[in-house]
């Protein structure tokens, strides 16, 4: 079987991750790695033997994986969903930017294929997808993380994080302004609303907690279908305590999934 050529969009921390697990994988090939022109050179150094660019190739690619942020949507996925490749988002919290989840679609359609969202690092985002086309009541999640996950954020106006000696909620809201105020934190809130009842009626609570070491995400779901309450630890990654390994393991699994013959 023809191994799957993938563009790698990002060779920060999740992406040199994914490549780190894509490595001796038979079925999926990385044909090249984007980053910003002035990256160039430095990706070289980092993966050598994997043509870099800064541009996704026209020609060549069955796949394009989004591992960099909002502009990296903005400047590579919508025009190769426009000419019909399809793509894999990472950084589904960009997707609060008015109009964006639109274009996306709207890149898509004019393409005749399909942009995927990951699920990143929580769970039971089938069960919640499911669940609303029996209709959903309330969603609201809950981001629990040791205070240095929130340095550089807004979490530390007015507040000293390293002084912290029990848990406070920094942030309390809708998963609009949750993404909006904490762009690399609230993925896993935009990934939610997205899957459930959308960005402005999904309530979220980001707490800093000192007592943790994990990044700690619940998920609580009522409507016609029952209702639940999810709760997963996960690990920090490693080379960025704002994202959980899982996010990396999650972007493999759908490249996986797109190259299986039996997927799940």
């Amino acid at each position: 079987m023809t191994a799957l050529r993938v563009a790698l969009i990002g060779c920060g921390a999740i992406g040199t991750s994914v490549l780190e697990l894509l490595e001796g994988d038979t079925a999926l090939a990385v044909a090249a790695i984007v980053v910003p022109e002035e990256g160039v050179a430095a990706a070289q150094r980092l993966v050598p033997g994997v043509p870099v660019a800064s541009r996704v190739p026209v020609a060549g690619i069955d796949l394009v994986v989004e591992t960099a942020g909002h502009a990296a949507i903005e400047e590579h996925v919508l025009p190769a969903l426009a000419r019909g490749t399809p793509c894999i988002v990472a950084s589904v919290g960009a997707l609060s930017a008015a109009g964006l989840a639109e274009r996306l679609e709207a890149a898509a359609t004019a393409g005749r294929t399909q942009v995927q969202l990951i699920a990143g690092a929580i769970g039971a985002i089938d069960a919640l997808a499911a669940a609303r086309i029996g209709g959903l009541g309330s969603v609201r999640y809950t981001g629990r993380k040791p205070p240095r996950a929130w340095k550089g954020t807004p979490a530390e106006q007015g507040r000293d994080l390293d002084a912290l000696t029990q848990e406070t909620v920094i942030f309390e809201g809708s998963a609009r302004e949750a993404a909006q105020l904490y762009p690399k934190n609230a993925n896993v809130a935009a990934t939610v609303s997205l899957a459930g009842l959308g960005l402005d009626r999904t309530m979220v609570r980001l707490i800093a907690d000192p007592a943790i070491a994990d990044n700690v995400h619940t998920v609580e779901a009522e409507g016609a279908f029952g209702s639940f309450e999810l709760t997963m630890r996960n690990k920090p990654l490693a080379a960025n305590p704002k994202t959980s390994a899982l996010t990396v393991y999650s972007a493999v699994r759908a490249l996986r999934n797109r190259a299986a013959a039996l997927a799940i």
